[in-house]
C-alpha cells in the first residue's frame, strides 16, 4: 500500500501506529495475514500534488479509485 500525503513529519511511533492500523484493515478485508502487507509513505509538496498525485493517480485511474477525494477550501 502506497500512501501519498502532504509533506509533514511523523515520529517513529506515529508511523508504527499508522502501519498497524492500515495493516489490520487490509488483513481483515482481504482475508490475508499481516506479513503479506506492506505500507510505504510518499511525502509530496503541496505545489507538486496536482502533477505527482492528482492527475496520474486520481483522475488518471478512475477505474481503480474506490474513494474519490473531497478537497475543501481551507
Amino acid at each position: 500500500m502506497d500512501i501519498s500525503y502532504y509533506d509533514r513529519e511523523f515520529t517513529d511511533e506515529q508511523k508504527d501506529r499508522l502501519a498497524k492500523a492500515l495493516s489490520d484493515v487490509v488483513v481483515e478485508h482481504f482475508s490475508t495475514y499481516d506479513g503479506a502487507v506492506s505500507v510505504s509513505l510518499h511525502p509530496v509538496d503541496r505545489e507538486d500534488w496536482q502533477d505527482r498525485v492528482f492527475e496520474p493517480r486520481i483522475t488518471g485511474l478512475p477505474d481503480r479509485l474506490i474513494k474519490a477525494p473531497d478537497y475543501r477550501s481551507a
